[in-house]
């Protein structure tokens, strides 16, 4: 049990029977400035800039590819539960041996719950499973017009690592850019 913000949280390893409620949990976000991508032949440099109106992001709906069998396999859930027993956050993960990799594969946090360290200790939960199975280091993919993520992983220790301009195209993200943030769990 983890208390932040006068509210306690349990964080345990998603179990079958939280498949439905981590699926209803609203990963949309607003946003007033997002991340700019200046690509060159040298790379490729980022710029905060302000939107106004004001960016609102709601994701389409997921596949459902959340592990909740436990940790046997390379993914692995974890859910954040609020005091009423409802899951009101989760990440999933995967992790590659060939290479050391633990790929946060998805974080949210209910918009009622988020600004109280939640995400924070469900990344955690990702850093002790990547400690766990002898990761290197923990990867992510962020799109560049998530700027509150984007703040919220540098809190943490990300750092920028590359960049794929196409990785949207033909979806509803068309027009953003994918950014990729990593950090050492050494």
């Amino acid at each position: 049990m983890t208390a932040t913000h006068d509210t306690t949280y349990a964080f345990r390893v998603a179990r079958p029977e939280d498949a439905e409620a981590i699926a209803a949990v609203d990963g949309s976000f607003t946003t007033s400035t997002v991340f700019e991508v200046a690509v060159s032949a040298d790379g490729f440099a980022l710029r905060e800039v302000t939107v106004d109106p004001p960016l609102v992001k709601v994701f389409p709906e997921d596949d459902g590819g959340h592990d909740t069998e436990g940790e046997d396999s390379g993914r692995h859930t974890c859910v954040a539960v609020g005091a009423d027993g409802g899951v009101v956050g989760f990440t999933t993960v995967s992790y590659s041996p060939w290479n050391r990799r633990l790929t946060i594969e998805d974080i949210e946090i209910a918009p009622g719950h988020r600004g109280r360290g939640i995400g924070r200790a469900l990344m955690g939960q990702a850093v002790a499973f990547a400690r766990e199975r002898g990761a290197g280091h923990v990867w992510l993919e962020v799109t560049n017009v998530n700027a509150p993520a984007i703040h919220a992983y540098q809190r943490l220790g990300f750092a920028f690592c590359g960049l794929d301009t196409t990785l949207y195209q033909g979806t509803e993200s068309e027009g953003e850019q994918a950014l990729y943030m990593s950090m050492s769990c050494l």
